[in-house]
């Protein structure tokens, strides 16, 4: 399989894992949440090494933050966001687009790494 169809199938594969993180917000099932959550970030880490191959001649310096705050984490406003950067990103893959689809790929990392720590830290 292409690397193409790869990334585009471990970005799709994402978003069925935060739709269905969702449903456990609703339903109030933290395990189920976590589980979602992890198996997201682990398809969108898959995303973004493949992205490393399929751009290894270019330039891969970034500097791209995001800008959630961890304290009083909100899930589904924080999944929401991270859907439409995915959303983003597919547009911008399918258009030919590779660094802002990379990059939004990356901040939609970003966030769900944001809510992994929060989930750990509560945990605890």
């Amino acid at each position: 399989m292409a690397l193409e169809k790869k990334i585009t199938k471990a970005i799709l594969s994402t978003m069925k894992h935060l739709e269905n993180s969702k449903k456990s917000i609703a339903e109030n099932n933290r395990d189920a949440l976590e589980n979602q959550i992890w198996k997201a970030s682990a398809e969108l880490e898959y995303a973004l090494f493949l992205f490393s191959i399929l751009r290894q001649n270019e330039d891969q310096n970034h500097s791209w933050k995001g800008n959630l705050k961890s304290k009083g984490l909100e899930f589904a406003p924080v999944i929401a966001s991270t859907q439409e950067l995915l959303k983003k990103a597919q547009t911008d893959f399918e258009n030919g687009n590779l660094p802002e689809a990379h990059k939004n790929i990356w901040l939609a990392r970003g966030h769900l790494l944001k809510v992994q720590n929060f989930l750990e830290k509560k945990r605890q």
